[in-house]
């Protein structure tokens, strides 16, 4: 994939996830590939993406949109800025409007994606929405708990300081 393909998979891609067409959304990932959402956690495979993209986040949110900035990409690789905002109709946040800023991590095989990541400041967005903070403590304890449990957290936890892991170009 060259980057001007990616750029293109990356307007598809979030164009998808405006409309909240599941099926849609999921075409872009491979068969087997994973989307990993800071809010709804890790999904697996095309029916479970589309289900995460149409029957939660499309539930709990409307007006959403997502652009994504300053693409690059090495082929198999992407990273990408992006802003996104939505409303709130969870009853007790219903109509609060959230704008979020974050960087996404893109894996490609084939032409589709096989891993996404985000990264995103999710305490401004509960802030935004008025979250209780012994809410906000209890997702962030979650959100802890997926960050160290990753293979590649607790690999980078087990090395000496100083050392690095083999990178991977």
């Amino acid at each position: 994939m060259t980057r001007e393909e990616f750029v293109k998979l990356l307007g598809d891609f979030t164009h998808s996830a405006e409309t909240g067409d599941g099926a849609r959304f999921a075409q872009h990932f491979a068969e087997d590939g994973i989307y990993y959402d800071y809010i709804y956690g890790p999904h697996k495979g095309r029916a479970d993406i589309a289900h995460m993209m149409q029957d939660l986040f499309h539930r709990d949110a409307t007006d959403y949109r997502w652009e994504m900035f300053d693409p690059v990409f090495d082929g198999s690789m992407g990273y990408v800025w992006s802003l996104s905002s939505f409303t709130s109709t969870i009853p007790q946040f219903n109509g609060k409007r959230v704008v979020i800023d974050g960087m996404s991590r893109f894996v490609v095989r084939d032409g589709l994606i096989a891993e996404y990541r985000e990264s995103v400041n999710g305490g401004v967005a509960m802030a935004q929405l008025g979250v209780e903070p012994e809410r906000m403590a209890k997702v962030f304890k979650r959100w802890t708990g997926w960050l160290t449990e990753r293979p590649e957290t607790q690999d980078y936890l087990a090395r000496p300081k100083g050392s690095r892991a083999t990178a991977k170009f």
